[in-house]
C-alpha cells in the first residue's frame, strides 16, 4: 500500500514538472520582439548617372601649314596659359613677311611723293598756271596712293598674323591630351594636334524626371544652401572627396523622354577625375515627419509588401503596406500604418496571422542605432 501511494506521488511530480516545462516553453516560443512605427525627420538619397566634363576641353588645330619642327611639351603634362605648344616651320612666312613689309615701305614712298605732287598741284592752280582739273587728278593719286598703303599694311599684319601662328602656344592652364603627329610631319591648316583639358573643376551632367525636378525644387524654396548640395560616385565605386554643387538647370522638359538636365560642379585639384569619365551624382532630398519601419519587419508576397501588426489583445494581424522610399535597413511608409502602432520587429518566419503572441517592445530608436552601425 505504501508502495503504490509512493509511485503515485513520484508519478505526479513528474506530470506537474512536464506541464511546468511545457508552459515555460510556451511563454518563451510565443515571446517576440517588437517595435512602434516611429515618426521621424530624414534624409534619403538618390543616385544618377552622371558625364563628366571638364571645365574647358578643346582641340589645338594648326592654322597655318607646314612641318612640325619641334615639340615643347609632351601627352599628359601640365601646362599653364601661353606656354608654348609646338612651332611649324616658319622661313616661307617670314620671306612673306618681309615682301609685306617692303611693299608697305614702297607704298609709303609712293605717298610721300603724291603728297609732294599735290602740294605743288595746289600751288600752281593757285597762280592759274595749271587748270582745276589737273587740281583735281593729283588729288585722287594721292588717295589711289593712300588705299595702295592701306593694303599693303593690312597685307604686312596678315603676314605677321601667319608668322605668329608657326608658334601655337596653350589657350589655358590644363593637361595636354594625345598627340597624334611626330616632328617633321606635313600639316595642313585646321590639322588636329591635340587637346587640352582644365580638369581643376569638373561639371557633371544630369538627367532628372519631371516628378524627381518638382521635388527638388520643392526642397530648394525651403532650403536653398544644402538642397543644392550633392555628392559624385566615381567609377569604383568611391566617393569623390569635394561635394559639388547644382549651378544650373536646363529651360526645358525634353519630350521624348521626360527628363530635366541638370549640371553640378565639383573641385577636383588633385586632377584625379578626367574628361569624359563616368560616375554617379548622389542628389539628397530632405523628408519630415515620416513613418519609418525596420525593413526586417516586412515581407512579401506577390510583389506586394506586408507587416505583422500587434492589436490591443497581442493577436497578430498582417496587414498590407505601401513605401515611398527605401533608406539603409529602413522603409519609409506611405499607407498602411499610423504612428505607435506596434509592428512584430524580428521573428516573422515563425508567425501567423491570427496567432496570439507575448510582445517583448524594442524602442525603434534602439533599432536605429543599432542599425546605423551595421
Amino acid at each position: 500500500m505504501k508502495k503504490t501511494n509512493l509511485f503515485a506521488i513520484a508519478l505526479a511530480a513528474i506530470v506537474l514538472t512536464a506541464c511546468g516545462d511545457a508552459n515555460m516553453q510556451e511563454k518563451v516560443e510565443n515571446q517576440f520582439q517588437v517595435t512602434a512605427v516611429a515618426e521621424l525627420d530624414t534624409i534619403s538619397f538618390t543616385d544618377y548617372v552622371a558625364e563628366i566634363h571638364a571645365l574647358q576641353n578643346v582641340e589645338i588645330r594648326a592654322r597655318v601649314s607646314g612641318y612640325l619642327e619641334k615639340f615643347h611639351i609632351d601627352e599628359g603634362k601640365y601646362v599653364t596659359k601661353d606656354q608654348l605648344l609646338f612651332t611649324i616651320n616658319n622661313r616661307e612666312y617670314a620671306e612673306e613677311l618681309a615682301k609685306a613689309k617692303a611693299l608697305y615701305k614702297s607704298t609709303v614712298a609712293e605717298v610721300n611723293a603724291a603728297e609732294l605732287e599735290l602740294k605743288n598741284a595746289m600751288t600752281l592752280a593757285e597762280k592759274k598756271i595749271i587748270s582745276g582739273t589737273e587740281l583735281e587728278l593729283a588729288k585722287n593719286k594721292l588717295l589711289a596712293q593712300k588705299a595702295k598703303m592701306d593694303e599693303a599694311a593690312a597685307h604686312q599684319a596678315h603676314a605677321e598674323l601667319k608668322l605668329s601662328n608657326t608658334e601655337i602656344r596653350a589657350p589655358f592652364n590644363g593637361i595636354v591630351n594625345r598627340i597624334p603627329y611626330k616632328v617633321g610631319s606635313l600639316i595642313d591648316e585646321g590639322t588636329l594636334l591635340t587637346s587640352i583639358s582644365e580638369n581643376d573643376q569638373v561639371y557633371a551632367y544630369f538627367d532628372v524626371s519631371e516628378k524627381e525636378y518638382l521635388n527638388y525644387a520643392r526642397n530648394v524654396q525651403k532650403d536653398s544652401v544644402s538642397s543644392r548640395v550633392v555628392s559624385l560616385l566615381l567609377a569604383d565605386g568611391t566617393e569623390h572627396t569635394h561635394q559639388g554643387y547644382i549651378e544650373t538647370i536646363e529651360g526645358e522638359i525634353d519630350a521624348g523622354t521626360g527628363n530635366i538636365a541638370f549640371r553640378a560642379r565639383f573641385k577636383n585639384p588633385d586632377k584625379l577625375i578626367k574628361h569624359g569619365a563616368s560616375g554617379k551624382v548622389r542628389l539628397k532630398k530632405r523628408h519630415d515627419n515620416v513613418l519609418v519601419i525596420p525593413q526586417k519587419s516586412t515581407f512579401e508576397i506577390q510583389d506586394k509588401l506586408y507587416v505583422y501588426v500587434v492589436d490591443k489583445d497581442n493577436v497578430l494581424r498582417m496587414r498590407n503596406v505601401e513605401t515611398l522610399y527605401r533608406l539603409p535597413h529602413l522603409f519609409v511608409v506611405s499607407k498602411g500604418l499610423n504612428r505607435g502602432e506596434l509592428i512584430i520587429y524580428e521573428g516573422i518566419q515563425n508567425i501567423r496571422d491570427g496567432m496570439v503572441i507575448k510582445p517583448k517592445m524594442v524602442p525603434m530608436q534602439n533599432i536605429i542605432k543599432q542599425l546605423a552601425h551595421k
